[in-house]
């Protein structure tokens, strides 16, 4: 078995580059940027929900979350980035990564533009 795997990673490391390989490049350059966005950009969001939501006139401070509220955003976040990876792995597993990766992109279009 290691045998095989060894054979598999040499034939790998003496393989020309070819346009799949730039191909598998671009689409785990984007499957990184689009699973790491939302977890970069939270910390923008909450400060813009504690402005809008938490902000009392007057004050010449803009409002922020409190902290318990900052909490509960950030870790529906990271929650909700582990399940669905978990989930989604699994059915990448039971239908197969290319058309699970095409429901994802489609899933996350439709969300984008919904937002």
């Amino acid at each position: 078995m290691a045998g095989e795997q060894l054979q598999v990673l040499n034939a790998l490391d003496v393989a020309k580059t070819q346009w799949y390989h730039f191909t598998a490049i671009i689409i785990a350059g984007m499957g990184f940027f689009t699973d790491a966005y939302d977890l970069f950009c939270i910390s923008l969001v909450t400060k813009l929900l504690g402005r809008i939501y938490y902000h009392v006139d007057g004050m010449e401070k803009p409002g922020s979350l409190p902290p318990n509220v900052s909490a509960a955003v950030n870790g529906v976040a990271f929650c909700g980035t582990l399940a669905g990876q978990l989930f989604f792995g699994w059915l990448g597993d039971k239908l197969g990564r290319k058309k699970v990766y095409g429901m994802t992109l489609m899933l996350m279009v439709i969300c984008s533009v919904a937002s």
